[in-house]
């Protein structure tokens, strides 16, 4: 029940943060180009990089467990789930899986994208 409660707050932490985000790029730079989701995957991802090498390096094992799940799943989860995303990528790299890695980048852009045209398409034929 801790790690769900992790998770929540987390999340809802870094929803906040996201949302703060894209309402200052707004004003800062207006909405013809969404600086703010640019913005927000960007710096997800590198934070994302930073805290998992420290994670990894300052807790061995499951120590660390209830923080990667605080921050990685929580807040940066809610801050944007494309820094999972490059993580997931990097780790199927760094395996030395590189078709894989292209493959699940290349999938999750085109299918996603897609999934969200066929999502539009029926949306507006149902209204």
């Amino acid at each position: 029940m801790l790690n769900v409660v992790l998770v929540a707050v987390g999340g809802g932490l870094g929803s906040l943060l996201r949302y703060g985000a894209a309402v200052a790029a707004t004003r800062w730079f207006g909405s013809a180009f969404p600086f703010g989701t640019l913005f927000v995957n960007v710096t997800g991802s590198f934070v994302m990089g930073v805290l998992i090498e420290y994670l990894a390096r300052r807790y061995a094992g499951t120590a660390g467990a209830g923080l990667r799940l605080f921050l990685a799943t929580g807040i940066l989860g809610g801050y944007t789930t494309f820094s999972t995303f490059s993580l997931d990528v990097a780790v199927l790299a760094e395996r030395g899986a590189l078709l894989t890695a292209f493959v699940y980048l290349a999938a999750s852009i085109l299918v996603g994208v897609g999934a969200l045209f066929a999502g539009l398409a029926l949306a507006r034929h149902l209204y």
